[in-house]
């Protein structure tokens, strides 16, 4: 049985200027499909094209995958996706594959004091970013500094807006909160990237308002390609959430 419901992405929830972030709306598509996989299982998220803002989109969920499909593009795509208008496509992977995806720790002072040297506050290319940007005055503003060892760090209160009904964080949120922090793992400024695909595991939820620490790491380069992984941590060091992502390299200007 396949349902189908009408997701429109709106301005707030943009990574480019011209799309929807990245995280956000990989975590739609995954968390759709994460409440009818089977146990043992979790969603990747492949993004075809840029996803597109304020238009109708269609989430079609199965028991195995899921596709968020709509109009073509308005960004140019050599992709045969673009034409067939499907955005992301989900399937259920095995949850083994994030065995690797925890990333060490710090605690909440230290990742603190790499806020501090987060560089999208002087150079960031998608400044408006729901998650990260500076400019998005109604995003999460997650600043993701580097540590010096491949990994980044990060604290992060969740606002009530973030809230689902029960109280707790909406796992849509926790799907972008672990987008970032594995983004800026890489040098962004020399290596502009976008998200290409990602995969998340949600072991729990925080309340809105809880005192969390997110953590990114660089995993390897391949070509245009960079793979990271990012970890959610509650404020007693719990690991809430964890990801993997595959980033690909792009000219921002494409994006503007």
């Amino acid at each position: 049985m396949t349902t189908r419901e009408v997701l429109r992405i709106a301005p707030r929830f943009r990574g480019p200027a011209q799309s929807g972030n990245g995280g956000y709306v990989a975590g739609q598509v995954g968390t759709a499909l994460a409440a009818v996989a089977a146990d043992g299982t979790v969603p990747r998220v492949r993004l075809m094209v840029p996803p597109p803002m304020e238009v109708d989109l269609d989430l079609l969920v199965s028991s195995d995958s899921a596709q968020l499909a709509g109009v073509e593009s308005p960004i140019a795509s050599t992709e045969s996706s673009a034409a067939s208008g499907v955005v992301a496509e989900a399937i259920a992977v095995a949850a083994d594959t994030l065995d690797h995806a925890t990333v060490d720790p710090v605690g909440p002072d230290e990742a603190r004091a790499a806020e501090a040297q987060y560089k999208g506050l002087a150079n960031h290319p998608f400044p408006g970013c729901f998650v990260c940007g500076p400019e998005n005055a109604e995003g999460l503003r997650l600043r993701p500094g580097p540590l010096g060892d491949g990994r980044t760090a990060c604290t992060w209160h969740p606002s009530t807006d973030l809230a689902a009904e029960d109280g707790l964080v909406d796992p849509v949120f926790l799907w972008a909160a672990l987008d970032c922090p594995g983004g800026w793992a890489i040098d962004l400024e020399g290596r502009p990237s976008v998200l290409g695909q990602m995969s998340a595991c949600i072991d729990a939820r925080p309340p809105a308002g809880e005192a969390c620490v997110v953590m990114g790491r660089i995993l390897s380069e391949d070509g245009r390609k960079t793979l990271t992984a990012s970890t959610l941590y509650d404020s007693d060091g719990r690991v809430l959430a964890r990801a993997q992502h595959t980033w690909i390299l792009v000219d921002p200007a494409l994006f503007s």
